[in-house]
């Protein structure tokens, strides 16, 4: 009997558990940053379930003439698939390409675009 409580108590902690962490990693809002000091400020837009990114600063191999003209502007524009998903467009390299936005913690996020082939970013929260 105590071992059956037991496995019921850790089930409903469990099931608990699951939403608060999906709510907290729900929640794209702020400033993101890769490796090379790219950043982005991601925030809920429209309906207040699409994703907008503007594209703060670009650096690294990303940092050509052609992109530098998308600083400041918004370049992702996407809707919501699940939770802590977005599927919609990215201003890449003078045109448009698929973008998946995926929050894969409270304080990650990855950017995939693709054109011809997908390549992703990972992005660290600073603000």
């Amino acid at each position: 009997m105590m071992l059956k409580t037991l496995i019921a108590a850790a089930g409903v902690a469990a099931a608990l558990a699951v939403p608060a962490i999906g709510q907290s990693a729900a929640d794209p809002g702020g400033v993101w940053q890769d490796r090379w000091g790219t950043t982005f400020t991601f925030r809920l837009c429209g309906d207040g379930t699409q994703l907008c990114g503007t594209l703060n600063d670009i650096q690294g191999d990303s940092r050509t003439q052609e992109n530098l003209a998308y600083v400041n502007q918004q370049v992702v524009k996407a809707e919501q698939t699940a939770p802590g998903t977005w599927e919609g467009q990215i201003a890449l390299n003078g045109g448009n390409a698929k973008a998946i936005v995926e929050l894969t913690g409270p304080d990650t996020i990855k950017l995939t675009g693709c054109q011809l082939l997908c390549s992703s970013i990972e992005y660290q929260r600073v603000s």
